[in-house]
């Protein structure tokens, strides 16, 4: 999204998360502003304990609607019912707290229920409704994209049978978190508690527990999914969950996702990001044809680079010498197409603002943020970044058109207040105490290590400037974790960006990769 994804957003767009002392700013996933990849200094992080005005409260949220469909998934045909409801969430003192509108699909005529895996899908931003994962990918119904996913459709945008969801395998059910969506603070409560790292896993662990029990679900194998902040998010859950409920998770799946914001935030002291951005640069080069030969082995060859000669050229700063800096320079020419001239006038540290708006300049185009296979037109060739984002032009009307559409005449929810695909109503977001970044990895390594069973499938695309793959996999392999529990990681990959299901070969691929990594999760 990115207004989270789409657009993440997706969507999921995501918030770049600096340390709060820095005071960064972060952007509603799905944003195309070039403040989701910069600091904004003007945000301080002692707002954060500020109380926010309370929302107009929500009026009596409408009884559940239930409806009957079904989808063909492999020639078979998967019957369901799917429920779209509001279910409160209450104070320790029974008082209301807060309506968190979900849409949830069960398959039919699949043996008992109460033994059926169930998966909760997140979106991120934070700010962004679960709409990306629900019509995008997940669901029974997805948004009709033509091509390979890199062209806007013609208005207004249609849904069609998603033939690649994963409800023969597991029931979904996709939430939004408070202000987002249709999900509001309950009458009279101060929705700042719900808007921070923390707080945000502190309530959505107790919807997931209240859904789990008024479903009768507690015997079900149960998994979590977060795109791009996402991934912050249920790493937070994994552990609140099983901390605070006992409640253990067969899996967790980081779509296009970030757990410490370090690797996402290129910044003055923080040369981690330029590193494992480079990867991505390389790959993303050779898309467009700017660099040749094979690239696994360009990619391969720059993820060598970033972990050797690259990570110590930069730990030198400005002591490295001239002769090893135009060495540098070369090298990252050589892997990116980018001006030797341009590289070194930068430092040796290229971030991913300044790629999209160089790699196709003389073209007259800038890249995606989600997707940089998406190359429109620049309307300001003066600019050194974009002025926009085409991968989030691209998605934004369609899938807000296609989720109003849906909500309104497929499952029969109908309500007066606006749903909030993409809000910036979350901000102010706490994101954490101390002079630190975002990050969730201690907890969600805690998670596993307490639960020896917890399997973790790790997505990413290559064409992904917001969540770079090799961002996470960084994370993942500095995780306190002992051998045994590390094999319980797997790591794929696909060709598009953030979003890379709307390319439809990597939506055929995601499919075969959640349903074997659901099944090999699932108890023997």
């Amino acid at each position: 999204m990115r207004p989270s994804l789409l657009f993440l957003a997706l969507l999921t767009g995501l918030a770049t998360a600096q340390e709060p002392a820095a005071s960064a700013k972060k952007p509603v996933e799905g944003q195309p502003s070039e403040k989701s990849e910069k600091s904004d200094k003007s945000d301080k992080s002692e707002k954060s304990d500020k109380p926010d005005k309370a929302e107009k409260p929500d009026k009596d949220a409408p009884a559940p609607v239930t409806k009957d469909g079904s989808v063909t998934i492999g020639g078979k045909k998967i019957d369901y019912k799917v429920t779209t409801s509001k279910l409160a969430i209450e104070k320790d003192d029974g008082s209301p707290r807060a309506s968190i509108f979900n849409v949830s699909y069960i398959r039919q005529n699949a043996g008992d229920v109460s033994k059926r895996p169930v998966l909760f899908a997140f979106n991120g931003g934070p700010g962004s409704a679960s709409v990306w994962l629900h019509i995008g990918t997940l669901g029974p119904k997805r948004v009709d994209l033509p091509g390979d996913g890199t062209a806007a459709p013609q208005p207004p945008a249609r849904l069609v049978a998603n033939e690649s969801s994963i409800l023969d395998v597991a029931d979904l059910v996709f939430v939004d978190p408070v202000s987002t969506g249709y999900s509001r603070a309950a009458k009279g409560v101060n929705t700042s508690e719900f808007f921070g790292v923390d707080e945000d896993a502190e309530y959505l662990s107790d919807f997931i527990r209240r859904w789990i029990t008024d479903n009768g679900r507690w015997s079900s194998p149960k998994f979590l999914l977060g795109e791009s902040y996402g991934g912050i998010r249920v790493a937070g859950l994994a552990s609140q969950l099983q901390s605070r409920f006992g409640l253990a998770l067969n899996g967790v799946v980081m779509l296009s996702s970030v757990v410490d914001f370090r690797t996402l935030s290129p910044s003055q002291g923080n040369d981690l990001a330029y590193q494992v951005y480079l990867p991505n640069y390389a790959a993303i080069a050779h898309f467009h044809g700017k660099v040749k030969g094979d690239r696994d082995a360009l990619v391969k060859d720059a993820q060598d680079f970033a972990a050797g000669e690259y990570t110590s050229a930069l730990f030198k700063g400005s002591r490295l010498d001239p002769a090893a800096r135009q060495k540098v320079a070369e090298k990252l020419s050589a892997l990116t197409s980018l001006p030797v001239e341009l590289i070194l006038q930068c430092d040796l540290r290229i971030d991913p603002s300044r790629f999209r708006g160089e790699l196709l300049r003389k073209e007259g185009k800038v890249l995606g943020r989600f997707d940089a296979r998406v190359a429109w037109p620049t309307t300001d060739p003066s600019r050194a970044t974009p002025e926009y984002d085409p991968s989030f032009s691209l998605t934004q009307g369609a899938y807000s058109t296609a989720m109003l559409d849906y909500l309104a005449k497929d499952l029969g929810w109908k309500e007066e207040a606006p749903y909030e695909i993409l809000t910036g109503k979350v901000q102010p977001w706490r994101w954490g105490s101390g002079n630190s970044y975002a990050n969730q990895s201690e907890r969600l390594a805690g998670a596993m290590r307490d639960n020896p069973y917890l399997h973790v499938l790790v997505m990413g695309g290559y064409a992904d400037l917001a969540c770079p793959p090799d961002a996470i996999a960084y994370t993942f392999a500095h995780l306190d974790l002992p051998d045994v529990t590390r094999k319980n990681i797997t790591y794929t990959s696909y060709e598009a960006g953030h979003m890379f299901y709307l390319n439809p070969p990597d939506l055929l691929k995601e499919r075969k990769d959640l349903v074997d990594f659901i099944n090999a999760a699932l108890p023997n």
